[in-house]
């Protein structure tokens, strides 16, 4: 039984000013879909998502819905009604004793706001929501959208101003929850997880895909090598993601939609995406012994201390990130270190080859009358990579997305997300040696995104992230380390550093795992109670269980092999019936029958494989 229609987009198009952003769009939603959508900033997503949530009218075209059809969105601001508390937006008139009985209400508020209790705000649900911050007002938005379940969620964004644990939370209750999903997002770690279409606005188009945010990566590389239409740098950006994903499953996803050879013979001899012995050796030539030293360093805030006696010390070449709750000192602890903030308690102390750049989450001021490539240029004409490769300050635009006349643009004239690419830019031109890096991910594209860690593998010095960027901290960093604040005091041993900071060699997934132990229940980062799914206990084969598991593998690759064989002979004989139309038709009937075969085949060839490594 096909699934149920929801909405429908048929030759819609939709501009602002002279600009089109979208263009002859057709496409549709069914029921149970989880949508993940991508492109560079300005392309078109979030006035995709307010069509399809009737926020907008399409210029030309049609959106049709279903009737009766129960659908949401929450934008990248917040709707809120300043003048009311928590409770009035998240409880309405419910008793006490009703929604605290709800395990899906529980739940949002562990996720989202920190337990029932609302300790996290002053009044707890009874706090008006006008003072609050932004990130603070988000995450009521979020909640009061979950809670009211619509079959049809459309979500731009929806992990800004959340921490990791918060990510984490979010994607598994998404992940488990009924109905369907629209997302707007550049987490990548978040579409994977996430998401089982993906789709790309590009050009006013949007191009459609099997799968999360790898196998997306995988198809688009696929698909632009076989047209050859595009220019050299995209190409190797593209790759080096390749060769990031090779470190994981294939294409992520236990159901691929083509040959698992395939996407194999794809990436198999890209290189790693950065030498880091060459690095290192490099950066200990660049930075010396000795780079940023913080010994029990403390800060306090009136009668509140937010760092006690932390001892941290990084040398030359470390890639790490700093991860804890929202509130834990990340923030402080960068600024200690970058020189801004001096420590109540303790001391840092700075290597004196340091040539320290800090990127804040505030976007440092340019002066609005300069071109974006002047701007630049006032920094420096040409870089320098650890490779020898030099770019220049026209390059450099081009890479981070100021193409043509885009770099003659006017800074008051650009957007929050261009001036955090500036920021970032003229932070790179410098030639720094140590990047301070808080929150770099905010407001950039997953093309710019890829660009900076492109960037960022040929860096050859010391890099301190701050990012609730699940994928860019993997893709950038060598090593995680967390502040755990109330997730209990770091052991002693290798791991322990001081003050509550702790070396995660698990990295993120560790984190999540020792906060989520320490909070019991679960708190904020446990699966939703109400949707929550119990792990599947794997038992332990036998010897005979274990032969004939193998067999079965090795059956399936000797047919995956002769399938393969069958849709090239086919290929052959289409090519030779290229002007017999009645022909062509029935060979393509027979090629869409093999594929059907071949994936199948692949999921069986998966869950055996599963089954071995068990």
């Amino acid at each position: 039984m096909a699934a149920r229609n929801l909405v429908n987009l048929k030759d819609v198009e939709k501009g602002y000013g002279s600009r089109t952003v979208l263009a002859g769009v057709t496409l549709g939603i069914s029921a149970g879909d989880r949508i993940g959508v991508v492109g560079r900033n300005g392309d078109g997503k979030s006035p995709l998502l307010k069509l399809i949530g009737g926020r907008e009218e399409p210029d030309a075209g049609a959106v049709t819905r279903l009737g009766g059809l129960h659908a949401d969105m929450i934008t990248q601001g917040d709707e809120l009604d300043g003048t009311r508390s928590i409770r009035d937006e998240l409880v309405g008139g419910r008793a006490d004793h009703e929604w605290a009985a709800d395990k899906t209400f529980r739940s949002v508020l562990d996720g989202l706001l920190g337990g029932v209790t609302m300790a996290r705000f002053p009044q707890g649900l009874d706090t008006t929501i006008a003072p609050l911050s932004g990130g603070e007002r988000r995450r009521i938005a979020l909640a009061k959208l979950l809670l009211d379940g619509p079959e049809l969620l459309l979500l731009d964004e929806p992990t800004n101003h959340l921490d990791v644990e918060g990510v984490a939370w979010l994607a598994r209750f998404l992940a488990v929850r009924r109905g369907s999903l629209v997302v707007v997002t550049h987490d990548r770690w978040f579409l994977d997880e996430v998401a089982t279409q993906t789709w790309e606005v590009a050009d006013g188009e949007v191009h459609q895909y099997e799968g999360g945010y790898a196998a997306y990566v995988l198809a688009r590389t696929e698909r632009e090598r076989q047209a050859a239409a595009q220019d050299a740098r995209r190409q190797q950006l593209l790759r080096k993601e390749l060769a990031w994903l090779r470190r994981g499953p294939p294409a992520r996803t236990s159901k691929p939609k083509f040959r698992i050879e395939a996407a194999n013979a794809l990436i198999a001899d890209e290189p790693e995406p950065r030498d880091s012995v060459e690095l290192l050796r490099f950066a200990g030539a660049r930075l010396g012994g000795k780079v940023l030293d913080a010994e029990g360093v403390s800060v306090t805030y009136g009668e509140r201390e937010l760092l006690g006696g932390v001892t941290w010390r990084l040398g030359p070449g470390e890639r790490v990130a700093l991860v804890g709750v929202n509130g834990s000192g990340k923030t402080t602890l960068v600024k200690l270190l970058s020189g801004e903030l001096e420590p109540s308690r303790g001391h840092v102390t700075r290597g004196q080859t340091v040539r320290l750049a800090h990127l804040s989450q505030d976007t440092a001021e340019v002066p609005g009358h300069l071109r974006v490539l002047e701007s630049l240029e006032l920094i420096r004409g040409r870089t320098t990579l650890a490779d020898g490769t030099e770019l220049t300050a026209g390059s450099m635009c081009d890479r981070f997305g100021f193409r043509g006349a885009r770099a003659r643009t006017l800074v008051q004239d650009l957007s929050g997300g261009e001036r955090r690419r500036l920021q970032l830019m003229r932070l790179l031109m410098d030639e720094p040696n140590v990047l301070l890096l808080d929150e770099p991910t905010n407001d950039l594209d997953i093309d710019t995104l890829t660009a900076l860690e492109d960037l960022l593998d040929a860096f050859a010095g010391t890099i301190v992230v701050v990012s609730h960027d699940r994928y860019f901290v993997e893709r950038v960093c060598d090593d995680v380390f967390g502040l755990m604040g109330d997730a209990g005091p770091a052991p002693s041993g290798p791991s322990s550093i001081g003050g509550g900071l702790r070396h995660l060699p698990g990295g993120i997934g560790q984190y999540i795992e020792l906060r989520a132990n320490a909070d019991g229940d679960g708190g904020g980062t446990a699966a939703p109670p109400a949707l929550a799914r119990a792990p599947e206990a794997r038992p332990v084969l036998g010897q005979a269980e274990l032969r004939a598991a193998r067999k079965e593998l090795a059956r399936l690759e000797r047919a995956l092999e002769k399938l393969a064989a069958r849709e090239a002979l086919l290929h052959e004989e289409m090519a030779a019936a290229a002007t017999d139309h009645d022909a062509l038709r029935e060979l393509q009937s027979s090629l869409a029958q093999l594929a059907a075969q071949r994936e199948e085949l692949e999921a069986a060839w998966l869950a055996a494989g599963e089954t071995l490594e068990a």
